[in-house]
């Protein structure tokens, strides 16, 4: 299993960049794709969730209207588009895959966040500066 993010880097407070995740070595259809972040001496904060080539099931309220969440199944890929980029938004961001869906869709329907101890794979991490 492999997960490898991609698209990190500087950008000024107001601008865009666009994050990618490419997956493989597992079903990427049928697990709840979701991306992460931590900033230096902070807790990891679930950023938003999509499953199944679906529109994102779950966005925090720092991102919700700045921040698209994507999946395309058919080239194992989850994107992240960040606009309107603020300094608090600057961390490691993780792609994180999944499983059961059911489990985490349950927990965004009742509890409205994702948990990071329900993702079983993750990535490396890139990381954004927003400065």
């Amino acid at each position: 299993v492999q997960l490898v993010e991609s698209g990190g880097g500087l950008v000024q407070p107001g601008g865009s960049q666009r994050l990618s995740c490419a997956a493989s070595g597992f079903r990427f259809s049928a697990y709840y794709m979701a991306w992460f972040r931590q900033a230096p001496g902070k807790e990891r904060e679930g950023v938003a969730a999509v499953c199944n080539g679906g529109p994102a099931t779950y966005y925090a309220a720092s991102v919700k209207g700045r921040f698209t969440a994507s999946q395309d199944k058919d080239r194992n890929t989850l994107s992240l588009q960040m606009n309107s980029l603020k300094p608090e938004d600057t961390a490691m961001y993780y792609c994180a895959a999944g499983y059961p869906a059911s489990t985490i869709m349950s927990v965004i329907q009742n509890l409205r966040t994702i948990r990071s101890r329900d993702f079983d794979f993750w990535g490396q991490g890139t990381q954004v500066t927003v400065s």
